[in-house]
């Protein structure tokens, strides 16, 4: 799988890569080439100027320096040998080649510094949402537990995704969301949910009292900010109980995507709710939160995930579905669900995800299950 997923990223990308890297070296030869076999009244010049212009965007300020130097190298050259340097014309083709090389060395410092800005924020953005989400330990209350927390490859800021799990007095309690918006204030908002959640899990009798603090947490943040708008501010979110010694799972989902129940058989369950319910931090007045309860027999697992991964598309547009792609497949624990997982939504969208992700797995282990059960990877679509 890593081979693979490697060979998934590297393929385009750096034949891309490549192809740029080249171009403007040849668009100088092929210009070369043609103002020699041709007569003088055609002209590569415009061959000349490109080059450096292509070259700025990807080239490092020495490198856009070197092809600049070679267009005009190579338009001087050109016309001293034919003896026309010094023609109006000729002349002019020279300051033109002079002067977009120079403009090119130009776009080639603001991009350097445009990129150098957004890899900074994004960077400050990510730390601080890895920063508030630290990982679980790998055993809570005698479940073995997993968290993933994974940016976009193909954005330049950070989303909402959260996820927190705690060991409470009332079982092992955890939620999953997705506040709207990226950047830093996303990640404020997150912060908020976070610390409401463990203060509350540890606090509320009952799963709903949990989701309520929650909706309280989220409207007092609305007033400091002096308001937030609802359609900008809410939160999707699953919220998940399961008692100490329990076999089951109580979950309150409030607009979240449906989570799953990995049986030992290879089985999977979609954990729809009996009565859909509005995102969290809507404005809309008190919500009655109603807890489903499932079983969560020995060897099962509980995987909530954000919409990263269920809205993942390749290149066709198809949504990733992963109920599909785990139906049938067995795993150790749910640190290797997680890492198979998210291995297979890179093959699936080609490595250029457009959206963050938050996945948390529990398992409630069974007496001698990593004898009887085999790990089968996850493989890209029509690679089975």
């Amino acid at each position: 799988m890593a081979e693979k997923l490697r060979g998934v990223r590297a393929g385009g990308g750096s034949r891309s890569r490549r192809f740029v890297g080249v171009l403007p070296a040849l668009m100088i030869i092929v210009g070369l080439v043609f103002d020699i076999l041709t007569p003088p009244p055609f002209t590569a010049v415009p061959l000349f100027v490109a080059a450096p212009l292509v070259a700025a965007p990807f080239f490092t300020r020495a490198g856009t320096v070197r092809i600049g130097a070679a267009s005009l190298l190579s338009i001087l050259v050109l016309r001293s040998e034919s003896g026309t340097v010094l023609q109006v014309v000729p002349s002019l083709e020279i300051l033109t080649v002079l002067t977009v090389s120079l403009l090119a060395l130009f776009i080639n410092g603001v991009v350097r510094r445009s990129t150098q800005q957004l890899a900074s924020a994004r960077v400050i953005a990510e730390t601080a949402m890895r920063a508030v989400l630290p990982k679980p330990n790998d055993w809570i209350g005698g479940l073995q537990v997993a968290a993933r927390y994974e940016a976009a490859q193909a954005d330049e800021f950070v989303g909402g995704d959260l996820f927190a799990v705690v060991d409470s007095p009332h079982g092992v309690r955890l939620v999953v969301g997705d506040v709207r918006g990226k950047g830093l204030d996303a990640v404020e908002a997150v912060a908020v949910i976070i610390g409401a959640f463990r203060e509350a899990a540890e606090q509320e009798a009952s799963l709903e009292d949990v989701a309520q603090r929650l909706e309280r947490a989220l409207a007092r943040e609305g007033e400091r900010r002096g308001g937030i708008d609802p359609v900008e501010g809410f939160v999707t979110a699953a919220l998940a109980e399961i008692p100490h010694g329990g076999a089951e799972v109580r979950i309150v989902n409030r607009g979240h995507p449906e989570p799953l129940l990995l049986h030992a058989d290879g089985e999977v369950e979609v954990l729809v709710p009996s009565v859909p319910a509005l995102p969290l931090g809507m404005g809309l007045g008190v919500w009655p939160d109603l807890a489903d309860v499932w079983g969560l027999a020995a060897g099962t697992t509980l995987l909530v995930y954000t919409d990263g991964l269920s809205e993942a598309r390749d290149k066709q547009g198809i949504f990733y579905d992963p109920a599909a792609r785990l139906r049938g497949r067995l795993f150790p624990g749910p640190e290797e669900l997680l890492s198979a997982l998210t291995d297979d939504v890179r093959v699936h969208t080609g490595g250029k995800s457009t959206d963050d992700l938050a996945l948390v797995a529990v398992a409630r282990p069974a007496e001698g299950q990593l004898e009887r059960r085999t790990k089968v990877k996850i493989v890209g679509r029509g690679q089975e």
